[in-house]
């Protein structure tokens, strides 16, 4: 069958891109956990994760990477990169765990979006980037609405997808099969595109962090003054100026798509 060459291609493709990143991102001075996080996404992403590694974060010449990573864009990239790594561990974990169990549709998308939750927030969010913060119960408390808004909108994008795709396949529910792989990439991506415009506004009111350069004690940058971003969500993780839109506006706006995506799911779905 075509899918049956597509997803060969789209896995041959995707380890080489995960090879490519995991390789060459070790010379790269930014945050280990943000490392980490483009990994995770280029194993979900394939090639598209490799090439948003080279455009967003990779280091064009020695020196340059504060100056290169402190677009807007691009560290919008970096705060949704860093939110699809970890909110996508523990959604996928939910929907390997649905599919084991033939859980319905519904209880499927709420297995996904609290374990999706609990492991981006505690773990990726709070306890990864606990530096930025004197405590972990800080760690908490700063970045639970930032996790909140940005989680709302990737599952938001991605809950239509994951129930439309391949829909009426039996392998496309099956965890031992390519195709549900195949399926969770491409709820990913698009989740992920649903999440960016979120992030964006984030980082923007420095309600979360973006792009990180960490570089070796001693070593200089070759721009002076660009390193100091690193503590942009430090202490309370609160806007340095009032946010506009309000945060409630934009919390509304992510329970919004979050629910849209809900009711197309379902409806696409039939409930699994």
């Amino acid at each position: 069958m075509l899918i049956d060459g597509v997803m060969l291609l789209w896995f041959l493709l995707t380890a080489l891109s995960v090879a490519f990143v995991a390789i060459d991102i070790r010379s790269t001075p930014e945050h280990p956990v943000m490392k980490w996080a483009f990994i995770l996404f280029t194993a979900c992403s394939g090639p598209f994760g490799a090439f948003l590694y080279v455009l967003g974060c990779r280091e064009p010449l020695p020196g340059l990477h504060e100056q290169y990573v402190s677009a807007r864009w691009r560290q919008a990239l970096g705060s949704t990169m860093h939110c699809v790594a970890g909110d996508g561990i523990g959604i996928l974990v939910g929907a390997v765990i649905g599919a084991l169990i033939s859980l319905p549709l519904a209880a499927d998308m709420v297995l996904e979006y609290v374990l999706g939750f609990a492991f981006g927030w505690t773990i990726f969010q709070a306890l990864f980037m606990g530096e930025m913060f004197s405590t972990y119960a800080r760690a908490l408390k700063g970045t639970f609405m930032a996790e909140l808004l940005s989680m709302n909108c990737l599952m938001g994008g991605m809950l239509p997808v994951s129930a439309f795709a391949f829909m009426g396949d039996p392998a496309s529910l099956d965890p031992t099969q390519p195709l549900f792989w195949f399926r969770m990439s491409l709820a990913l991506m698009a989740g992920a595109a649903f999440a960016y415009p979120m992030n964006w506004w984030l980082v923007a009111h420095h309600l979360k962090h973006g792009m990180l350069t960490v570089r070796p004690k001693g070593e200089a940058p070759a721009v002076p003054g660009m390193k100091k971003k690193m503590d942009m969500a430090a202490s309370t993780g609160s806007a340095i100026q009032s946010p506009r839109p309000p945060v409630p506006i934009m919390a509304a706006i992510s329970f919004a798509v979050l629910a849209a995506g809900a009711a197309i799911a379902l409806t696409l779905g039939g409930g699994h």
